[in-house]
């Protein structure tokens, strides 16, 4: 039986840890040619060689517009085409305090910088790419693109405020990009993700972000959960990977919760 993105090429960004890594994971499962993406070469090699076949690691920095041309490159010439792309690399914060009076210029322009601006740049040359190499295997192109946000855009995040900016901007970039393509009939879908609290090391990051003892902040945070756990990043990537496959054809423009029911209360 295929899997459900067997033969389709795959770019995951971030893809060296926790959600990017699981992603990595369940779309190689799938049948995907995954192309894993991460400024640490070490973890990136790592996870391209447990996924083995024809999976490769290209080394990245998301806010550089050239390394996005590289890449690119390197999968067209590795495979001819793109067909999902997943917009996973983020960073939670640079410094111990993100709220209000402690975030400093520094700190807010370097989140934007990679949450906001390596999508952006994600977004203009995935889209370029499978427009293209698709339409020089002799198709109409299409693919699906699907960007990395978190429930801290849905909702207010007064101690994480430059993060949860950034993932605003990575929603509302998201259903522009879907409507563009869909307008100009690309074929090419785009859908955002939002994770709640979810066991990675970006997870413990931000119980650190609160002080104390991050263990007592971990089961103060689950309290919160009304299902009454935390995620783990296979929850995420299994909602990742359906809006990658054709079973989510019809799909574009939605923003996808991964919480546990936090932002249903």
């Amino acid at each position: 039986m295929a899997g459900r993105v067997e033969g389709k090429v795959a770019i995951v960004t971030g893809g060296g840890t926790g959600i990017g890594r699981a992603t990595a994971h369940r779309l190689a499962e799938e049948g995907a040619l995954v192309t894993v993406t991460d400024v640490n070469m070490d973890a990136g090699q790592a996870v391209a060689a447990e996924l083995g076949g024809q999976a490769q690691f290209v080394q990245q920095d998301v806010r550089q517009e050239a390394d996005w041309l590289r890449l690119m490159e390197e999968v067209a010439n590795s495979h001819g085409r793109l067909d999902i792309l997943h917009n996973n690399a983020g960073i939670l914060a640079t410094q111990s305090s993100q709220f209000l009076a402690d975030t400093d210029m520094e700190q807010w322009r370097a989140l934007q910088a990679v949450n906001v601006e390596g999508v952006f740049l994600g977004c203009k040359h995935g889209v370029a790419a499978m427009s293209v190499g698709g339409r020089a295997k002799g198709g109409a192109g299409g693919g699906a693109i699907v960007n990395m946000s978190s429930v801290a855009g849905l909702i207010g995040t007064a101690g994480a405020i430059a993060y949860g900016a950034s993932k605003g901007a990575v929603r509302q970039m998201t259903k522009s990009v879907a409507i563009d393509c869909a307008r100009r009939g690309l074929g090419i879908r785009c859908n955002s993700v939002h994770p709640g609290i979810i066991q990675t090391n970006m997870g413990d990051a931000v119980m650190s972000l609160r002080g104390g003892d991050p263990e007592r902040a971990w089961a103060a945070s689950i309290r919160h959960v009304p299902m009454g756990e935390a995620g783990e990043a296979v929850d995420v990537a299994n909602c990742v990977l359906f809006l990658a496959s054709d079973e989510a054809r019809h799909v574009t423009g939605a923003e996808l919760v991964v919480d546990g029911g936090i932002t249903v209360i």
